[in-house]
């Protein structure tokens, strides 16, 4: 296997890979960013318009009003699946009875397509023929009955609450996979010693599983910047855009009103949102333990190749 330390076989490993996100990942956004310094339609040629796009985004209602329904799904979705995809976790990794049927159940909705998960919620949450309304109806508490979509308030919360639907069982599983990985010997370790079942979690499980809950956490804030077809099908941005989330937003300005310039500054400002947020859980909630042990690594990386450098000069 000494080839593949070889400087030019890992090149030549990497090369596709690159090539291949380069040309779908990297290529479309370089591309999004140029078109959103533009005025275009989509016919004829870009009209380079500077920072025109972006100070009308900040000028326009319907852009704070598409941040702030992404803002509060992002702050809902992400404080209820992080903690309540562990917890579930936690508890379906017990040997209990049924707990095989529960995995099952809970994991189904993220096999379901997003568009279907729209439709199934329409007929749950839709003011009129939804099932929560009629249930309200049929028990006479007519006044608990609200808006759940295709309002100026409850819209978000309710999205939120879709899109935690839909991906429960996907991060579930993860966290499920990151605890059967855990060494055996340390919790036995732990019940001698006397610990109980909140001493096991907060002590031992979570600073072990860091680097699984990153991942879980930087998936929750991707996938809730990314979120479209459930917005579209539910409520399509209605009434009066007053629903729309930054993606759908992007994408009506976009294809439907043609206005290409506006809608890629709108997907650029949403790209570097999630960058930013991103990067400012992993500054502060980031697993500290491996960064330290990566610089560690490369560290003896360096030192190994000076001195192999200096043993190949004192050998000449």
């Amino acid at each position: 296997m000494y080839w593949l330390s070889k400087t030019r076989y890992k090149i030549g490993l990497l090369l596709p890979s690159f090539c291949i996100y380069t040309v779908f990942i990297l290529l479309p956004i370089a591309m999004a960013v140029r078109y959103s310094f533009t005025k275009y339609s989509g016919l004829g040629k870009p009209q380079f318009t500077g920072l025109q796009n972006y100070v009308r985004m900040f000028q326009d209602d319907l852009f704070w009003s598409s941040f702030k329904n992404t803002m509060i799904m992002f702050v809902l979705a992400f404080v209820l699946l992080l903690v309540l995809s562990f917890a579930i976790a936690l508890l379906l990794n017990k040997k209990l009875k049924g707990s095989d049927l529960s995995k099952a159940l809970i994991f189904s909705p993220a096999i379901i397509a997003p568009i279907i998960v729209g439709i199934i919620w329409v007929y749950i949450l839709d003011p009129n023929v939804g099932i929560i309304n009629g249930i309200l109806d049929a028990i006479g508490a007519e006044g608990l009955k609200h808006q759940w979509i295709g309002g100026a308030t409850l819209t978000p919360y309710s999205l939120a609450i879709v899109y935690f639907w839909q991906q429960l069982g996907y991060l579930v599983t993860i966290f499920i996979a990151g605890l059967k990985m855990l060494p055996e010997e340390v919790m036995e370790a732990a019940i001698i010693d006397g610990a109980n079942e909140w001493q096991k979690v907060t002590r031992i499980i979570i600073p072990m599983m860091k680097s699984n809950i990153s991942t879980v956490a930087i998936l929750i804030i991707t996938g809730v910047f990314k979120i479209f077809e459930i917005v579209q099908q539910t409520t399509g941005g209605g009434p009066n855009h007053l629903s729309e989330t930054l993606v759908t937003y992007s994408y009506t300005m976009t294809f439907d009103s043609g206005d290409y310039g506006y809608g890629m500054s709108l997907a650029t400002v949403t790209f570097i949102v999630s960058l930013i947020i991103v990067g400012i859980y992993s500054a502060f909630f980031g697993d500290k333990e491996e960064k330290k042990e990566a610089k560690a690594r490369r560290k003896l990386a360096k030192e190994a190749k000076a001195a192999k450098k200096a043993a190949k000069g004192g050998a000449a």
